[in-house]
């Protein structure tokens, strides 16, 4: 929404002068209504999207703000007009769950997923809007990036088997009891560039400088302690000073290595 420098100026000197209270906020919602009236005048037209491009905030994000909010205004009393979107066992069990978790993370993350679920037939379509034009967030870029990591790991798995490595996989770990797992456990470690190898992860990713010292923090340091040194492959590439804790047990590569030597000294 595009505002002449009055209507910016009427909407700041109402801010400045209302104290910070939620009553304030209703009135100040109230005064200035924005999504509510276009959605009226086309519930089909992307007003939250145009909304979300317009303060330069990820659709996704906008949608579970909103979608959030209308939860909380509709967990006491859901309106009967519900059933009008959905199968009356639907719609049962949504004011169920929203009367008894009133706006809880599972019950939206459900309804992001699958914005069919939002008893409003409008508010669900804004939702829908966003969720498949978010190309950075959202539950349909997880779903990209989750099968682009899978796809991955049976590339790692059909390399690890084409080189006769004996290993043990993440649902093999967990089945023993392991809470935190890499991808791929060597039964019999290798040598990679002159580094002993016990595990190997597979990152469908680049790694950059901040999602590497996160998954060295929360994942790499845990599995060294717990396995000894592993191999980690961006199959995306990386930046070439992040490899810097080779000797202390952490190798990075991005593709899989070539020269594995094994205990037999001859190069798998």
């Amino acid at each position: 929404m595009i505002l002449t420098k009055a209507q910016y100026d009427e909407i700041a000197q109402c801010l400045v002068s209302v104290p910070p209270t939620r009553q304030s906020l209703r009135k100040l919602k109230q005064r200035f209504p924005r999504y509510l009236n276009k959605v009226r005048k086309n519930g089909a037209a992307p007003v939250l999207l145009e909304l979300a491009n317009e303060v330069d905030y990820a659709p996704s994000l906008m949608a579970r703000i909103v979608l959030e909010r209308f939860l909380q205004e509709h967990e006491e009393t859901p309106p009967a007009t519900w059933l009008a979107f959905g199968n009356e066992m639907q719609c049962t069990w949504l004011r169920s769950q929203i009367i008894k978790f009133p706006s809880s993370k599972s019950v939206i993350n459900s309804m992001l997923r699958d914005p069919s679920q939002i008893p409003d037939g409008v508010l669900a379509n804004q939702v829908y809007q966003c969720i498949v034009n978010d190309c950075c967030y959202g539950p349909l870029v997880d779903c990209i990036k989750h099968a682009i990591g899978h796809e991955h790991e049976v590339l790692l798995r059909d390399l690890l088997l084409e080189k006769k490595l004996s290993f043990l996989d993440e649902d093999q770990l967990r089945a023993k009891g392991y809470d935190k797992t890499p991808d791929f456990i060597l039964q019999v470690p290798v040598a990679v560039e002159g580094h002993i190898i016990h595990w190997i992860e597979s990152k469908a990713s680049f790694g950059d400088e901040c999602s590497h010292h996160a998954y060295l923090h929360d994942q790499f340091w845990s599995y060294w302690n717990r396995f000894g040194p592993g191999l980690v492959i961006y199959w995306y590439g990386f930046i070439q000073e992040l490899d810097c804790n080779r000797e202390r047990g952490i190798l990075l590569k991005a593709c899989f290595p070539t020269d594995i030597v094994t205990l037999c000294h001859s190069i798998a």
